[in-house]
């Protein structure tokens, strides 16, 4: 199978970014309701919500060659998100890929904000006006890449997502932090809650207002083609083809 290779994106956090990173996020389970006619999460009208360009924050990265291991993502996920009243379990943290990542949402105040999960589908609770960020931890000794979106929009590109888009890296045992939609290499336009109609999505050429409210990931592992390993190699120097006789 033919190699592809991806631009991928090294974020550089800044020092409070990495200690707030550092910090464990075990997923906590509040009880259930034990009322088994449970009523429906689809959010009304006026509970919905988008997200819109916010303030400027800085947030630096340089890219790297690193390539991804298979075609298909290890795993794909989908958060709802809206001002509605959510039922479910209360999770602080979304296992991924086999338990291998955790995504998390965390306000401007360093909170987690509520998520809730229901028959297998997981569910975001905001407040209009309120900043977010989404945290991703790495549990696993492999290097990942976060291929992530907002309202339908690739968070690095602003383009309509594709998981086969380029993500950010995602070392192992470490933690990665996106606040918002990237603006350059050194700056993002921060995830702020807003109506629809404010969102993003429904204010580029790009989106649209239909897809407001959702975030999706893609998780991908990635391996360095520049790295030698200890192990034989049957085809040392398959670099392309045959070169011309020298002499």
């Amino acid at each position: 199978m033919p190699q592809m290779k991806f631009k991928l994106w090294l974020p550089v956090l800044l020092a409070a970014v990495l200690a707030a990173c550092s910090q464990s996020h075990q997923a906590m389970e509040a009880p259930a309701a034990a009322n088994s006619a449970m009523p429906s999460q689809r959010a009304q009208k006026a509970e919905k919500l988008g997200t819109r360009w916010g303030d400027e924050v800085q947030s630096s990265v340089h890219s790297v060659d690193l390539r991804r291991v298979s075609r298909e993502p290890l795993a794909q996920s989908v958060l709802n998100y809206s001002s509605k009243d959510y039922h479910g379990r209360s999770v602080n943290s979304i296992s991924l890929a086999s338990g291998k990542v955790e995504l998390s949402v965390r306000g401007d105040d360093g909170d987690l904000l509520p998520i809730f999960r229901d028959r297998g589908n997981y569910y975001l609770r905001g407040t209009d006006g309120q900043a977010y960020r989404l945290v991703y931890k790495n549990n696993s000794n492999k290097t990942l890449e976060i291929v992530a979106s907002v309202d339908g929009l690739d968070v690095i590109s602003g383009k309509q997502a594709s998981k086969y888009a380029s993500g950010y890296v995602l070392h192992p045992h470490g933690s990665l932090e996106i606040e918002g939609f990237r603006k350059s290499s050194n700056a993002v336009a921060s995830f702020i809650f807003s109506s629809p109609r404010e969102s993003y999505a429904a204010n580029s050429d790009n989106g649209s207002i239909r897809n407001t409210g959702v975030i999706g990931t893609a998780i991908f592992e990635l391996y360095d083609p520049n790295r030698r390993t200890n192990e034989p190699e049957a085809f040392p120097a398959d670099n392309g083809y045959a070169k011309p006789p020298t002499r």
